[in-house]
């Protein structure tokens, strides 16, 4: 059974190293996401070796605020070894979300860290509510939308979805 849609407005910043997640949490940031030196598409920020996304997560949750690591890639077959044992520490580090885009990830993860909140990354690329209606039977908890949808696409999206809706409001740049 779905639970209902939280009407409150969750402020979701990024974070390219610790400092800036520090900068925003200190600035009002409701949650963080960063990703890891690999298998994340946020090749435009430092990114976390996974002792820096553990002191990350430590330090958010000392302040309430929730982490979500981005683990987006679209992998290949040579990956999917590595994937997996990098899911399993980040499932011991504890974050409040793992963001996902590839359906082999998504999968991989809900076997190895079920405890694990798993959000639908924007690279999936999703556009209508059927689409988010189909992540939410495979186990997603939120759907980040397409970034071309128009605000009252999304409205119409958010209310035919029974899960958490999530759209980037700054532009095209994580």
């Amino acid at each position: 059974m779905p639970t209902p849609k939280s009407k409150r407005v969750e402020l979701l910043a990024p974070a390219g190293n610790l400092e800036k997640l520090e900068i925003a949490i200190h600035f009002g940031a409701d949650a963080v996401y960063l990703g890891g030196k690999d298998f994340s598409l946020r090749n435009f920020s430092g990114n976390f070796h996974l002792e820096e996304i553990r002191q990350a997560v430590a330090y958010a949750h000392d302040h309430d605020v929730k982490v979500y690591v981005a683990v987006n890639i679209y992998a290949r077959n040579d990956e999917q070894v590595f994937i997996a044992a990098y899911l399993e520490k980040l499932g011991a580090v504890g974050p409040d979300g793992v963001i996902a885009a590839d359906p082999g990830v998504i999968i991989t993860a809900r076997e190895l860290i079920p405890h694990i909140p798993l959000h639908l990354s924007t690279q999936a690329n999703s556009t209508n509510y059927k689409t988010v209606e189909f992540w939410e039977r495979l186990g997603i908890r939120r759907v980040n939308m397409a970034r071309e949808l128009t605000l009252a696409e999304i409205k119409t999206i958010a209310a035919q979805s029974h899960i958490e809706i999530e759209a980037f409001v700054h532009g095209a740049m994580c």
